[in-house]
């Protein structure tokens, strides 16, 4: 099934650099990202970014090499991937959540060089995390050589001296950089958890992704008056792209919070007046259950699928009946939705949309690659300009087929009018709160804990789409482990939303096997609900 095309206007910076010249030129002291009190201005982020690039670029950094940012949302994190882009080197983001075999793993598999972190989060020292992840005490001690991450030069906290370093750079000699940037150009790898067990980095070029979003904001109609206040990490792609980018785009503002008190993030939004929300809607589902919420005025809020906060002359009585949007890493963030914000017929309950301009999409037999007729569950592919480039580390025939198509392993059916319908996943990954977790991560995190097998499933849940759990086969005579202590004990290997919410340990004569030999997942599933 091919989408309708719709061409970008000419005229489109294709670059990073370029696009946030050109804002800072056209809305200087327009607010681009608000983050609870933390606020940036177009003419502020393109100022702050230029002397962070100059000391870049001071230090070595440039076009192509890969810059880690360990960063929540907010200003830092702008600021120090722009400096990255606008001199064309490759932003890496990291999960705020990331543990410290996780860090390592990553940072080796992308080949970072230079790591751009915050000290710490919330209740998590980055400092200590980091130096557990490259197994140094003193992470001062550079130019780092390190076997384990043999790419790995820099890691940073504060800036302050490479913005000094930066001053010997002249204006003339940050614009050659830029000028060199095309759209070609790598601008960042996205991690994203894929089939097996290792991460996967996501790689996107400059002009396909701005492309891509500057097309979505045509679909949702995204202008400079709108502010969007929005869930999601700017580490993962709906932040990164669908946020970030998309409202670099529409010269618009974007809203985002940290707090951890739901009336801080109620007044924030009082404050600074949503007209579009967007993100996981289980994610908001506290706000509206805060003491104060049906206090507040939300009215400004016109546009958006956050559906518990939305006001009520605008809030579905059955979101089911609103289409879904349906995105990966893989393409640049939503790659089916559908502009209709109203109610649809009971026949086209749960529809995420159709193909997103500039997308092709279609259902197949995963086998032979044949089309499903209507109505059939298969396997959805996707093939356009505007997907990844690839994933960082693997050849093309590993990811694309022959002529190009991307499968995405999600099953899916599609009407006769050309809506697609979300099945289930083709193989075992887990989505939760809108992660994906690989069940195999968690089971060998289990294993090096317990010494014990684990088999991981994924149980369906109201809230959060999915929750971990964990099945532990205990060999006769060996006493089951405490689940408690190995829940704390994961939370040092496993980011927390990977961390079974649910355990269950049973003889190995109690697992439920199908005659081929293999696990019957429904059974445990079953197991689980007894």
């Amino acid at each position: 099934m091919t989408a309708t095309r719709v061409d970008v206007g000419d005229g489109l910076p294709l670059t990073l650099p370029a696009l946030l010249a050109a804002r800072a030129v056209d809305r200087p002291d327009h607010r681009w990202v608000v983050c609870d009190d933390d606020a940036l201005t177009y003419r502020e982020a393109d100022t702050a970014s230029a002397a962070l690039a100059k000391g870049l670029l001071a230090a070595g950094v440039g076009r192509g090499t890969h810059v880690g940012l360990l960063h929540p949302n907010g200003s830092e994190f702008v600021v120090r991937w722009l400096a990255a882009a606008r001199i064309g080197a490759v932003a890496v983001p990291f999960a705020t959540l990331s543990t410290a075999p996780e860090l390592r793993a990553l940072l080796d598999g992308a080949d970072v060089e230079v790591m751009l972190a915050a000290r710490g989060y919330r209740n998590r020292d980055y400092t200590a995390t980091l130096a557990a992840a490259l197994d140094i005490a003193d992470l001062s001690a550079q130019p780092l050589q390190l076997p384990a991450v043999p790419a790995l030069r820099r890691v940073v906290f504060e800036t302050d001296y490479l913005v000094a370093a930066g001053t010997a750079i002249d204006d003339a000699t940050l614009a050659a950089a830029e000028a060199e940037v095309t759209p070609a150009d790598r601008l960042v790898i996205v991690h994203t958890s894929g089939s097996t067990s290792a991460p996967k980095g996501v790689i996107h070029q400059h002009g396909p992704l701005i492309r891509h979003l500057d097309n979505l904001n045509e679909l949702r109609e995204y202008a400079p008056d709108d502010v969007l206040f929005a869930n999601s990490a700017f580490f993962w792609i709906a932040g990164f792209a669908y946020g970030l980018i998309g409202t670099l785009l529409a010269g618009a503002t974007l809203l985002c919070s940290n707090a951890t008190d739901p009336s801080d993030t109620l007044d924030l939004l009082e404050r600074e007046r949503p007209t579009m929300v967007n993100g996981f809607a289980a994610a908001v589902a506290h706000l509206a259950e805060h003491p104060s919420f049906s206090s507040r005025d939300l009215s400004s809020i016109r546009r958006g699928n956050l559906w518990p906060i939305l006001p009520p002359d605008i809030r579905p009585a059955d979101p089911g009946l609103r289409h879904n949007m349906f995105g990966m890493s893989e393409t640049g963030s939503v790659c089916l939705a559908c502009p209709d914000e109203t109610d649809q017929p009971e026949h086209r309950r749960g529809s995420c949309g159709r193909p997103v301009p500039g997308l092709d999409a279609k259902v197949v037999d995963p086998e032979t690659g044949v089309e499903r007729a209507t109505g059939e569950v298969g396997e959805l592919w996707f093939r356009g300009p505007f997907l990844m480039e690839g994933y960082y580390g693997r050849e093309r025939h590993d990811t694309f087929t022959p002529d190009g198509w991307f499968r995405t392993g999600d099953l899916f059916h599609v009407d006769d009018e050309g809506f697609f319908y979300f099945v289930g996943r083709r193989g075992d990954m887990i989505k939760t709160a809108g992660a994906n977790v690989s069940p195999r991560e968690v089971e060998a995190a289990i294993a090096a804990e317990t010494g014990l097998t684990a088999h991981v499933v994924g149980l369906d849940d109201a809230e959060r789409g999915q929750i971990v759990a964990a099945a532990i086969r205990v060999p006769a005579g060996q006493a089951s482990p405490d689940l408690d202590q190995l829940r704390v004990a994961l939370r040092g290997r496993l980011s927390a939303y990977k961390v079974p919410r649910r355990f269950l340990a049973l003889a190995d004569l109690d697992v439920p096997m199908l005659s081929s030999g293999k696990l019957d997942t429904s059974a445990l599933e079953a197991l689980f609900d007894a």
